[in-house]
């Protein structure tokens, strides 16, 4: 089946969209995966149903990823039933108002960071000593080509998917002595359940500055987490990869 040696996987923010796709592709790939959400319990039931019929393994595994509690008693039950994650996937969001810089204020970044780099420290905390001990563990950071452009009135936004970066980087020199990888997988605007209703004019002028003239789909960036989750990228640590059809090209 699969050429990954790690086990379980964490898809945090999975029951739709991004998340959802990421899940199944890891779990065609051979990992088990535990489906994160906190309040689509329908949409996460959906997705690691569909993983179990088509063969795979998985289980839905509800927990805010911001709250220090709730991920240490979500982590401990995925382990205790399908085993220790050793590869995580922080894909989880929340909302992400556009808001100009007068209109912004400490608690809309701390909203944002707490996604970004309050959620992945936390979870990654609750697995560390058992990775460190057995030289095993992947992190795969879910950034945004924002982080390079700026937009405007987005400045919450922008800055904590910038920091995840910079945590991804940081990281990577920290863990790799202990056999851990960590990367970051920056997607361009791919629509998923949550555009749909954006004109066909807004998804029109997108596809104009992206060099090979389509939008993303979740496939394009699943495949890149499946494969820096592989063996194919052991030799790969502390990347930012860009999935955004040359949207970013200087």
């Amino acid at each position: 089946m699969a050429d990954t040696r790690s086990r379980v996987a964490l898809v945090t923010g999975a029951s739709r969209g991004l998340g959802a796709s990421m899940a199944r592709a890891l779990a065609d790939s051979g990992w088990a995966v535990a489906v994160n959400y906190v309040s689509d319990a329908e949409g996460a039931s959906r997705v690691a149903a569909g993983i179990v019929t088509a063969g795979g393994q998985a289980q839905t595994a509800r927990f805010d990823v911001t709250d220090d509690s709730a991920v240490g008693i979500g982590m401990a039950e995925i382990a205790k039933t399908i085993g220790p994650v050793e590869l995580i996937v922080n894909n989880a969001t929340g909302p992400q108002p556009t808001l100009l810089i007068e209109e912004q204020t400490w608690e809309h970044h701390l909203d944002q960071l707490r996604f970004f780099v309050k959620a992945p420290l936390i979870i990654l905390q609750t697995v560390l000593g058992d990775w460190r001990a057995r030289k095993v563990g992947r992190i795969v950071n879910i950034g945004s080509e924002v982080a390079e452009l700026g937009d405007p009135a987005f400045g919450h936004y922008v800055a904590a998917k910038a920091a995840m970066a910079g945590l991804t980087r940081s990281w990577a020199r920290e863990l790799g002595p202990d056999g851990i990888n960590v990367n970051l997988v920056a997607p361009g605007w791919i629509p998923v359940e949550r555009h749909s209703g954006t004109s066909p004019e807004t998804l029109d002028a997108y596809r104009r500055m992206v060099a090979l003239r389509r939008t993303g789909r979740p496939e394009d960036v699943a495949a890149t987490v499946v494969f820096l989750a592989s063996q194919r990228a052991d030799f790969i640590t502390g990347q930012t990869i860009v999935v955004n059809g040359g949207r970013t090209l200087a």
